[in-house]
């Protein structure tokens, strides 16, 4: 699976270096700043590493907030919402898999100030390397669409994060190569559907995604 992984990845760089080239420069001249975000995440074993993605916020975002990202969080850049709408600002993490600290599919990697909220039945995710897709990342793909209020950081870990750790754990204790298939094909898909709206602000979604 590792060697199949790799080369997808590589494969997905190479075909889509021109979008990831156009991409950069857009973030170039729309706001001052970096091209890529490197927030640290925790890895395999709990091991720190750099995740890689466009940035789509202000520079030094995280001095102006929570790590997490609210709906309508005025840090975010015009480009950034695209980014963020479309996936796109996901593409350079195929470099993290590449280096080995992250997967196609697995659960996705948190900031260390989320981790620590973990239970000890949570911390089994920290098991595996983390992915860049998954099924709660395919639930809650917009999750900021469910973040509304002005505590959303603390919404976020009281009741969205157990929620989206509840789906992982479940595909954990189910995985096997053809349901890791299955979720890349239903991230592809995903990214051609509309998630459900949430039904007030600061709900949590009622989507699930359906096993494999």
């Amino acid at each position: 699976m590792r060697l199949l992984e790799v080369s997808l990845a590589l494969l997905i760089l190479i075909l889509l270096f021109p979008v990831g080239a156009l991409i950069a420069l857009l973030i170039k001249l729309t706001s001052p700043g970096p091209v890529f975000y490197r927030p640290w995440r925790v890895g395999k074993n709990e091991v720190p590493f750099r995740q890689i993605k466009f940035r789509t916020m202000v520079a030094e975002a995280e001095a102006m907030g929570p790590s997490v990202t609210g709906k309508n969080d005025p840090r975010i850049t015009r480009i950034g919402r695209f980014l963020r709408r479309t996936k796109i600002d996901e593409l350079p993490q195929l470099i993290n898999v590449l280096k080995g600290e992250m997967s196609l599919v697995g659960p996705r990697p948190e900031a260390p100030q989320y981790v620590k909220h973990y239970t000890e039945q949570q911390k089994k995710l920290l098991q595996v390397r983390p992915g860049v897709t998954s099924p709660a990342s395919i639930a809650y793909r917009h999750e900021e669409q469910y973040l509304g209020s002005e505590r959303w950081e603390e919404f976020y870990i009281s009741q969205l994060l157990p929620s989206k750790l509840e789906l992982e754990l479940q595909f954990l204790s189910e995985r096997n190569f053809r349901k890791d298939i299955g979720v890349l094909f239903k991230t592809g898909r995903a990214l051609f559907t509309r998630p459900p709206e949430p039904t007030v602000a600061g709900s949590a979604p009622s989507e699930r995604i359906p096993q494999t």
